[in-house]
């Protein structure tokens, strides 16, 4: 965890940051001092001192951003530039996002709250900011072109409106949508009852993430942004395993997470040893009545899903996108299969030509995992992060779930790797094998062949000729 620190010590010194447009002194004397996150640490919930209380969430690898009251409306300061953004330890991307990181701030109100967001420019392009699931006045929905003329660079625009109903929405752009967003343009917002509500519960703990994804090749620090759906860097909040952090938690914590998608496919998210229930979508809390126990649900295409479970189970615990390929890393599409294939031969021809030739994949991908290869510079390896009894093979949208006994109330430091009770491990059995009792009763002896020719025989396939297709 880091401390935020105020950005603006004078009114240009946010410049800095960007080597785009400025915003003029007097303009900015007005504004909210904007504040400015440098880490990727998840930070310790931001407890309201002003305007009503509430339960504050916890952004994995986030923040949430600070505002100041005026006269009963709540006030923030989102700045649109261009950052850098570790995705994973030793690896950066070069984004496009808000406040100095990518995704943006959580922004937090509760219900009924008057709500002025200040949105600075100071991307090289124009912008406008979607307030996504809000009910608002048309003319505050952040469609440029449509809603609004979209705000210069170099210039601040004001949306102002009320948190009409408690849930869980995002904001994105909606000006070169495509460019932005691939950019890591996105944040989380999330409007708290404020008042007890039948369908809203109280919780222990409270986590938000987004699901996005990039396109950045080995070697490169800028996403591709052309990309549809073949993405190598499949994330939450711009960050891939092993440099999620875990979501920790104490024993019989009652926890939330709220997850939204902003890529462009759909993500099965998975929790191992607990069930949960789906308590919150894009429309506000699930009636009661249609809430069922799951263990995995699926996030569609910019959507919200708000999942509760009593976390009584300790251990670390996975939890997922069980898209396998959204579990990788860096990875190249193109490559063929090779199980099964027998390079020894080819591979000591080679290797007299290229003595560094190295043979991949006639086993599976599982040696990449531990294989010195060397990587090009700024490139996270496929598939990593060391567990306490090897590898776990993973990547992308990765992490934990700790459940821990003995955690305070309020403290989501890493606990470190969860010590199993004697004989509670997956053991070698060291004993006797026996044959396989399907050996026995599989063939002749189960489904006797009939009529089998005495002697083997050879097939031989002759493909047709078509004309002169010559299939």
């Amino acid at each position: 965890m880091t401390n935020r620190r105020s950005f603006l010590t004078g009114a240009g010194a946010i410049t800095t940051a960007v080597a785009a447009a400025s915003v003029s002194r007097v303009a900015m004397a007005a504004l909210p001092e904007p504040v400015l996150q440098t880490h990727a640490e998840t930070m310790s919930p931001l407890v309201p001192t002003t305007g009503r209380p509430y339960n504050p969430v916890v952004t994995l690898n986030g923040w949430t951003l600070p505002w100041r009251m005026n006269n009963g409306v709540k006030e923030f300061h989102l700045v649109a530039e261009p950052v850098v953004r570790e995705m994973s330890p030793g690896f950066k991307a070069h984004l496009w996002g808000y406040n100095g990181q990518s995704p943006g701030p959580t922004i937090e109100v509760v219900e009924g709250d008057r709500v002025r967001i200040f949105v600075t420019n100071k991307l090289p392009e124009h912008t406008s900011v979607h307030w996504h699931g809000q009910r608002l006045p048309n003319g505050m929905d952040g469609v440029s072109g449509l809603n609004q003329p979209a705000i210069p660079s170099g210039k601040t625009f004001v949306y102002e409106f009320v948190a009409r109903r408690p849930g869980t929405f995002m904001y994105h752009p909606h000006a070169d949508e495509m460019t932005q967003m691939a950019m890591g343009m996105m944040g989380f917002w999330i409007t708290h009852p404020k008042v007890k509500h039948p369908l809203i519960d109280d919780v222990d703990r409270d986590f938000v993430f987004l699901l996005n994804a990039y396109d950045i090749d080995p070697g490169a620090y800028t996403p591709k942004i052309m990309t549809m759906l073949d993405f190598n860097l499949w994330s939450w909040n711009s960050r891939v395993f092993p440099g999620i952090d875990p979501l920790v938690v104490r024993k019989n914590d009652k926890v939330r997470i709220r997850i939204g998608n902003l890529t462009m496919t759909n993500h099965p998210i998975h929790l191992h040893g607990h069930e949960f229930l789906v308590t919150g979508t894009d429309g506000g809390p699930t009636p009661k009545s249609t809430r069922m126990y799951e263990v995995t649900t699926d996030v569609a295409v910019g959507q919200m899903r708000q999942i509760e479970f009593l976390a009584d189970e300790e251990g670390d615990w996975a939890f997922h996108c069980h898209k396998s390929h959204h579990t990788m890393n860096a990875m190249g599409h193109e490559v063929p299969t090779m199980i099964g294939v027998d390079h020894r031969k080819v591979a000591r021809e080679i290797t007299k030509l290229v003595p560094d030739y190295m043979v991949m994949g006639e086993r599976g991908m599982a040696d990449m995992a531990e294989m010195e290869m060397p990587l090009p510079d700024n490139t996270a390896p496929m598939m990593t992060g060391a567990g306490p009894f090897g590898s776990v093979e993973m990547g992308g949208m990765f992490s934990m779930l700790k459940v821990r006994k003995d955690q305070k109330p309020g403290d989501y430091k890493d606990p470190g790797w969860y010590k199993h009770p004697p004989g509670t491990v997956a053991y070698e059995w060291t004993g006797i094998l026996p044959d396989p009792a399907r050996f026995a009763s599989e063939g002749g002896k189960s489904m006797p062949a009939q009529n089998m020719p005495a002697q083997e025989i050879e097939v031989q396939v002759r493909k047709p000729v078509m004309g002169n297709m010559k299939h």
